[in-house]
């Protein structure tokens, strides 16, 4: 039976989230633009990134811990060869009770089916837009839309519990079309989840001034379809949320810069390559992989783990206007968003 653990500011570990690699197909302009992520870059070699049955055994000891849902995510998770494998490896561990992925949705019509039979329970799709010279621009491979919109009429068909659309928002690029997102997913069930352009890692040139606020995205939706305010499913939840007044479903808002929610953040990150992080803006991690492969016990690992989780201190977000210098920070495509 797990035992809830509590960090320095009272915030339970809660969710994990885990990276299974460091690569995408996508070089999405707010996070791995190609000027920093072009062909010559060296991307983590296999050896290096955890195996299945290291991951599982990780989040085995992180349920624990007090862990209760675990997200998979990337760089683009669906890249990661039978990762079906490891979804039913993770799904048959006691305690776990609720297991997602998120994904760029490029491969989502081929995989679907595997990952719903293999044990996921829900999915997260990211599509920032439904213009596909929009879209074309912000993933920058030039990938169309329908694409995408195939992959999520596959999800739907292999009955996943619940599917979210994220849409990162970018002034004068995209909110434009949140609108159209809007109406388009409204009454069918999947729920759409605009989220505020955020300073993740060093190289996607991110100012201040290309934030569209939770506040905005609100008002143009409101204005189109009324809305109104729904209370959060669970502590920690990051997006607050909304439904439509007349009952055809609900958005959420993740306003991670305007109106930051480190006070009940109970989310640790694993990367791919076995590095814990305890906040989305952190600069260094701290090796699991090595804990692991030097033949340290279940025990061990849980006590590390414990050490670093009830000395975290992180609330980046809500320091950020206060600080003199921006501070170095992993890339999300490592960390995992």
């Amino acid at each position: 039976m797990s035992m809830r653990m509590f960090d320095r500011l009272e915030r339970p570990l809660h969710d994990l989230r885990i990276s299974v690699t460091d690569r995408c197909n996508f070089r999405c302009t707010y996070c791995m633009p190609k000027e920093a992520f072009g062909r010559d870059f060296h991307f983590l070699p296999h050896s290096e990134l955890l195996s299945f049955e290291e991951i599982t055994r990780l989040a085995k000891i992180f349920i624990g811990e007090g862990v209760e849902k675990i997200r998979i995510t990337g760089g683009e998770p669906l890249l990661r060869r039978d990762i079906d494998k490891l979804i039913g490896m993770l799904s048959r561990l006691d305690g776990l009770k609720d297991l997602t992925l998120t994904t760029n949705g490029s491969l989502l019509a081929r995989k679907a089916a595997a990952l719903k039979a293999a044990g996921l329970q829900r999915i997260s799709v990211s599509l920032d837009s439904l213009d596909d010279e929009v879209f074309q621009s912000m993933n920058d491979v030039d990938f169309p839309v329908a694409r995408v919109l195939e992959g999520i009429d596959a999800a739907r068909r292999a009955g996943f519990a619940a599917i979210k659309i994220n849409v990162v928002v970018k002034r004068g690029v995209n909110e434009h079309t949140l609108v159209d997102i809007a109406r388009y997913f409204r009454g069918s069930g999947c729920i759409v989840r605009f989220i505020e352009y955020m300073d993740v890692g060093t190289t996607n040139g991110w100012r201040l001034d290309d934030v569209v606020s939770a506040r905005e995205i609100f008002e143009m939706v409101h204005e189109e379809f009324p809305l109104e305010p729904l209370d959060p499913n669970y502590r920690g939840e990051v997006a607050r949320r909304y439904r439509y007044c007349d009952g055809s479903g609900e958005i959420g808002i993740i306003g991670s810069v305007t109106q930051p929610f480190c006070g009940d953040c109970t989310r640790a990150r694993l990367s791919s390559d076995g590095q814990l992080f305890t906040c989305l803006f952190a600069s260094a991690g701290h090796d699991l992989r090595a804990l692991v492969r030097s033949g340290q016990s279940d025990d061990e690992i849980a006590q590390f783990l414990g050490h670093v989780w009830r000395n975290r201190t992180d609330r980046y977000s809500e320091i950020r206007t206060s600080l003199t210098q921006p501070l170095p920070k992993v890339e999300m495509s490592r960390i995992g968003g």
